[in-house]
């Protein structure tokens, strides 16, 4: 295992069923990489989740891990299945159906970055697709796995929030007029990975910080949420995407005037998320 796959904090005493993940928060790029790909060092950036790992770092503080991707989104994507392969990018792969993920570009070994920008010139070996995956993906989601089944063993049940951040533009198109921009996207495969009363409180942990809250879309959830949400064995999932204008400038990667005070009502939500006990879960098992 690379000691590179990911960043796992831990909390000094596990009081939360509660588990926090980052797949695409890292922003570090292997060198090798940047100089295979086309793009600059900036624009490789766009599909990156910027500062995430930051913005949950509090987890830890109330009694629950957070799990951080060790490999940025562009280089492999955590929340895709390892057999995502691309074969307009990687030699040998095969076409296995219509996956519209993998069609435009955005398999396990993504082929392009935000707004369809190609990150390299050509094709990859099939062997450099399944080194990354042996050395990031595959210790990641053992990582991940292990941490829920923790859960499950000390508290019945484990609850995955699967940490992201979305385009400003993501909502253009999705908001009606006269209602409220959504600024969090909650994303529950429309209730096959999470029962209800917990997508509740978690609704609930940011809706009562003024956070305008919506479900599903654009954004329902990918591999993980779709892998992990499993809530007839008592493992829930909720991909949680945020709007980046919130607390950055998109256009320089780098946080805006609003980052800090951004960042401590997210930690009044980890703490409110933490404390889901198993209350809500018995009155979900009923």
């Amino acid at each position: 295992m690379s000691r590179t796959a990911f960043q796992l904090n831990l909390p000094d005493k596990r009081l939360s069923s509660v588990v926090f993940a980052s797949p695409h928060g890292c922003g570090t790029y292997p060198s090798s990489f940047l100089q295979q790909t086309v793009l600059d060092e900036h624009t490789i950036r766009s599909s990156e989740d910027a500062f995430v790992d930051d913005l949950f770092a509090s987890a830890p503080e109330f009694g629950a891990p957070l799990l951080m991707a060790g490999a940025p989104r562009a280089f492999v994507d955590m929340n895709r299945s390892q057999e995502e392969l691309d074969p307009s990018l990687i030699n040998g792969a095969k076409r296995q159906g219509h996956n519209p993920r993998v069609a435009s570009g955005l398999g396990v070994i993504p082929r392009v970055v935000a707004n369809g920008r190609e990150i390299y010139r050509g094709k990859i070996p099939m062997a450099e697709a399944k080194r990354r995956i042996e050395i990031y993906w595959r210790p990641y989601h053992l990582a991940l796995q292990g941490l829920l089944d923790e859960a499950k063993a000390e508290f019945g049940h484990a609850i995955l929030i699967d940490c992201h951040s979305m385009p400003n533009e993501a909502m253009d198109g999705i908001t009606r007029v006269g209602n409220a921009r959504p600024e969090i996207v909650l994303g529950d495969r429309f209730g096959a990975a999470a029962s209800a009363e917990i997508v509740d409180r978690v609704e609930s942990a940011f809706a009562s910080t003024g956070l305008t809250v919506t479900r599903n879309a654009p954004f329902a959830g990918a591999y993980v949420t779709q892998a992990y949400g499993r809530p007839s064995r008592r493992q829930h999932a909720i991909q949680v995407e945020i709007d980046r204008a919130l607390y950055m400038d998109e256009q320089r990667i780098v946080p805006n005037e609003n980052y800090d005070e951004f960042k401590a009502v997210l930690r009044k939500v980890i703490a409110e998320i933490a404390s889901i006990d198993g209350e809500c879960l018995a009155l979900a098992a009923e």
